[in-house]
């Protein structure tokens, strides 16, 4: 006997028309690749007209990218379906009806990760447009990092009361976590395996039959949705574990006086059968949306859908709770090297000229939310301190594009983001723009050669460089 919704989708035939709420890093790419399929008729981005996304409409709708920094393919992809006239984006939710598929990627943030209590009024409300227009057959999928249970939860019952239908029996429900990376999300969309998990095993088979239409290399791997969830969030914890262990050993490196990057490649080359050591490298701070908010989700799940009592050590942070906090103290370790920095040659935060290199939270685009660089700004604001920021990639009030006026008469260069443009620093020419006789070099990023300012005559102090981070101060004067 068939099911019924199996009955339903059978009847509505291939998926031809898809919609993709919510225009960022997340929508933009896929929605453009669905229009990229053969098979596929029409794609529709929707966005809301809001006064700080509302522009995004018309840009993509003339062919012009609103994302920044370096998306390869990315462009042609747009004006490509563009000329084809198979994506248009628009702010009218009601074109829901005519989909045979909706995917939904809208941001969910905490407010206040130590609630554990998440901000999805952005995602609900998103929600809340699709169950006003669902037909029918139609698929309905998450691709927002959510709390697990979320899916069989308030998503499913959301849908359902603003609908009148059943999810499972007149519409599939499904979640497939994005997981792509600024800078690739083609590439990634095509070749990372793509997690699926519906409701029921008709949900995730159509879900599959979605996704699979836009992968290359990847291929599809099924589970139930909560599964989906806690895999999506799970993953994201565990690389902010690896990025938190590299950053207390680089703690603990500079504690000791050696070089992290030392022992890192010595701990590296142990190799063999069974046998796994590779470590992530140390840095300023972590970023973005992802890693800085994912914990906080898995660790809700856990108190919000757990089947039984969570059996742990009582009154102990999570490990995972544990690495957020190591790694939200980075731009605080920043503020410290600044600050015995300045010591060194006898002078105060207070009153002292800062140039802020990157503002961005990864190298090579414009992506800077939850910049760490932020944090570190605000902290030197707080004691005095005047901090010149600049960025290659990132537009701001507080931004500058000029590198020349940001380091004019600065006490200390403090680099944040590996953007490429500061692998190429010369730093004979930072020490003339700078005008000082002992200026200060910060590396977060491990991106400059400390010997060769140390040489010149700078403070240097590096994450992760216990061997260089009290040096002989060298004296040269100014020529």
């Amino acid at each position: 006997m068939i099911d019924h919704l199996q009955k339903i989708i059978q009847q509505r035939g291939p998926i031809q028309t898809i919609g993709v709420i919510g225009m960022g890093y997340v929508g933009i790419p896929a929605a453009l690749l669905f229009a990229h399929v053969p098979s596929v008729k029409m794609v529709y981005g929707l966005q809301r007209n809001s006064l700080s996304s509302g522009y995004k409409i018309s840009m993509l709708n003339a062919g012009e990218l609103p994302l920044k920094g370096e998306e390869p393919n990315l462009p042609g992809l747009l004006k490509e379906v563009i000329a084809l006239k198979k994506f248009r984006c628009t702010d009218d939710f009601s074109i829901i009806r005519s989909c045979d598929a909706v995917t939904i990627a809208i941001q969910t943030p905490f407010l206040n990760p130590l609630d554990l209590i998440p901000d999805f009024s952005a995602l609900e409300e998103g929600i809340r447009q699709v169950g006003r227009y669902l037909t029918k057959g139609i698929l309905i999928v998450l691709e927002s990092t959510i709390t697990p249970g979320t899916t069989i939860g308030i998503a499913r019952k959301i849908l359902e009361e603003k609908s009148g239908l059943v999810a499972g029996k007149d519409f599939a429900l499904a979640h497939a976590p994005e997981r792509v990376m600024v800078g690739r999300l083609i590439q990634n969309i095509q070749e990372h395996d793509r997690i699926v998990g519906g409701i029921d095993e008709i949900s995730t088979s159509r879900a599959c039959e979605l996704y699979s239409m836009v992968l290359t290399k990847g291929k599809v791997i099924q589970m139930t949705a909560t599964a989906a969830e806690v895999t999506k969030t799970a993953e994201n914890t565990l690389r902010d574990l690896q990025i938190a262990a590299a950053n207390q050993l680089a703690l603990y490196c500079e504690a000791m006086g050696v070089n992290f990057y030392d022992v890192r490649a010595g701990v590296d080359s142990l190799k063999g059968d069974g046998i796994t050591r590779a470590i992530l490298w140390p840095g300023a701070g972590v970023g973005g949306h992802c890693l800085t908010k994912d914990t906080y989700h898995l660790e809700r799940g856990v108190q919000a859908s757990g089947i039984e009592p969570l059996d742990f050590p009582s009154g102990t942070d999570s490990l995972f709770v544990t690495a957020r906090k190591i790694n939200d103290f980075m731009p605080d370790h920043m503020f410290h090297l600044l600050k015995d920095g300045l010591k060194r040659i006898h002078k105060e935060i207070r009153g002292s000229r800062v140039a802020l290199l990157g503002w961005a939270f990864l190298a090579n685009t414009d992506d800077a939310r939850n910049s760490p660089s932020e944090l570190f700004y605000k902290r030197c604001l707080e004691v005095g301190a005047e901090v010149r920021v600049h960025d290659p990639w990132v537009k701001g009030t507080l931004i500058s594009s000029s590198l020349e006026e940001v380091l004019t008469g600065a006490d200390a260069v403090v680099i944040f983001t590996g953007h490429r443009e500061y692998l190429s620093l010369n730093s004979q020419e930072i020490r003339k723009v700078m005008k000082k006789e002992c200026p200060i070099i910060i590396d977060g990023r491990n991106i400059v050669d400390p010997d060769q300012y140390i040489n010149l005559g700078f403070i240097y102090k590096g994450i992760g460089r216990g061997d260089k981070n009290n040096h002989q101060v060298i004296t040269c004067p100014l020529q």
